[in-house]
């Protein structure tokens, strides 16, 4: 069987792109940091494809946070993710989730490296300045939470020739 090298390259670069769940949660949006958040992914080279302020409520935050539910931090985690409004987006790039993840560090940001969001802005837990998914799987999960398929923009950056192949 003969395959085409092109169309195999082509496969291989497109599987690479992901698509993840970015939140400038409540106190990352009351201390005025979404457009730092916001700068810091698009200079990466991410693309930002969907994006709103909302105020998450109870249903939302409990749907976001339902594998931590029993554990002794849940409820002061709904309580912070409902106090005041938080930013969500879908962020679009080769390897998006590894990519933002280490843009915004560490959970814990006394852990956080320097350079990073949370190692710039936060001290402790939960005001951690951002959610990030951690894989494919929570990603998908967690963008059907917060967004409808119509609300997810399909279009191309300007640079993105410059970006780099891999």
């Amino acid at each position: 069987m003969l395959y085409d090298i092109n169309f195999c390259f082509t496969i291989i670069k497109y599987s690479m792109i992901e698509k993840t769940l970015v939140i400038v949660k409540p106190d990352g949006v009351v201390r005025g940091l979404v457009g730092e958040v916001v700068k810091r992914i698009e200079k990466k080279g991410l693309k930002i494809v969907a994006m709103k302020m909302i105020w998450i409520n109870k249903r939302l935050a409990e749907k976001q946070y339902e594998m931590h539910k029993g554990k002794p931090f849940y409820e002061g985690l709904i309580k912070y993710i409902t106090s005041a409004p938080s930013v969500v987006m879908v962020v679009e790039g080769k390897e998006a989730i590894k990519v933002v993840r280490n843009l915004v560090g560490a959970t814990n940001p006394r852990e956080a490296l320097p350079g990073s969001i949370r190692g710039d802005f936060a001290i402790g837990l939960p005001n951690n300045i951002v959610h990030a998914s951690d894989s494919r799987k929570t990603a998908e999960r967690e963008i059907r939470i917060y967004f409808n398929d119509n609300e997810i923009y399909d279009y191309r950056r300007c640079d993105e020739e410059w970006l780099g192949e891999d």
